[in-house]
């Protein structure tokens, strides 16, 4: 499987998942550290991968997604953007909404 497919993969079969630096336990930037924290707020699962290592994914990730910045947060198999999107998405209460439908059950949903 090329990059490209594992990226795809990862987007289709986990329904919220960001791509950032490090984890959410330990970010190695500020703008991963403020998306994961509206992320956690939201109270739900999330997968994560850590572009630091994984430079592959780091190198071709901007491209598949034609965003070119880290961390991105994809919702449903879509790109919700990065950190200032993120942000002013928790702070207006749309975060929490998208977050919750898509960790729905698909029977649920």
């Amino acid at each position: 499987m090329d990059v490209l497919d594992t990226i795809r993969d990862q987007i289709e079969t986990n329904p919220v998942i960001v791509y950032m630096k490090g984890s959410p336990n330990q970010p190695q930037c500020g703008f991963s550290a403020r998306t994961v924290q509206a992320l956690m707020a939201c109270g739900e699962r999330f997968a994560y991968v850590d572009i630091l290592s994984n430079p592959e994914i780091r190198s071709k990730l901007p491209e598949y997604a034609n965003w070119p910045t880290f961390p991105q947060l994809w919702v449903g198999g879509e790109l919700i953007g990065g950190c200032d999107i993120v942000t002013e998405m928790h702070e207006n209460g749309e975060l929490q909404a998208l977050i919750k439908e898509a960790a729905l059950p698909a029977d649920e949903a």
